[in-house]
């Protein structure tokens, strides 16, 4: 991506530090002007996911990424249209290290890097799935990861079909499991309300649901990620199943 200069700095030339044509009254406030920082998108980016960390989706702004760069809004405008292609940048953003993922080996590694690197990222960043959720326009990095594991597909003999929809599939998955996990919760019962809640439930189960235990145990557990891991392997498995043939060689 190519850096640009904010567009509301000032020129400044080199004779003395002053304005190429200001007067001497107005050089010092030519000269604070112009040691406003400038803007990449990068910098961009970064300043929104900062935005995004500490407030939320729902409190990020364009006044709010402009303060956290300390330039005004409107500079913003030299880079993205509006707020929409704001919130895709830095979508794209929390993806920061897709070349990390490997080009090469085994589809079925390269499927479960990409998926729990994925779910790690969008727990690092604050509302970050709410983000992504129904993006249309995929940057960079995004676009890279997409390309990646399509090729992994088409290497290891899953059709064109198949492979953009495996590759859809996954993704929405990991989107949607971290969007459960980031809902807020209800407040906490008092300990001994919610022991009590808990007993009643389990004792209604074991005579009307006989089958439910078995869930009220791995619910209670609360190892998420052994349950997200669970589905990732889940699908991976049917889709070895789609393969026409031998695997890749």
């Amino acid at each position: 991506m190519t850096a640009h200069e904010d567009k509301e700095t000032p020129v400044v030339s080199a004779d003395n530090g002053s304005a190429d044509s200001a007067g001497s009254a107005d050089s010092g406030g030519v000269r604070a002007a112009a040691k406003a920082p400038a803007i990449t998108r990068e910098a961009l980016a970064a300043a929104g996911l900062a935005v995004l960390r500490r407030e939320g989706l729902d409190a990020l702004s364009m006044r709010k990424v402009a303060a956290e760069l300390g330039v005004r809004a409107a500079s913003l405008y030299y880079h993205v249209q509006d707020k929409e292609q704001l919130l895709d940048l830095i979508a794209d953003s929390v993806v920061w290290d897709a070349r990390k993922l490997a080009t090469a080996g085994d589809w079925e590694q390269c499927l479960r890097e990409a998926a729990h690197a994925y779910y790690r990222h969008l727990h690092a960043n604050r509302d970050a799935a709410r983000l992504m959720a129904g993006r249309r326009t995929p940057g960079p990095n995004l676009l890279y990861v997409l390309d990646v594991m399509i090729g992994r597909l088409h290497a290891a003999g899953f059709s064109d079909e198949v492979a953009a929809r495996a590759t859809l599939t996954i993704s929405t998955y990991v989107q949607g499991y971290v969007l459960q996990e980031q809902v807020p919760k209800a407040p906490r019962r008092e300990p001994d309300a919610a022991s009590e809640l808990s007993e009643s439930c389990r004792t209604a189960s074991a005579k009307q649901h006989r089958n439910i235990m078995s869930l009220l145990t791995v619910v209670k557990a609360g190892d998420t990620g052994a349950q997200f891991s669970f589905g990732v392997e889940r699908l991976i498995d049917g889709l070895r199943a789609q393969l026409p043939g031998d695997p890749e060689s």
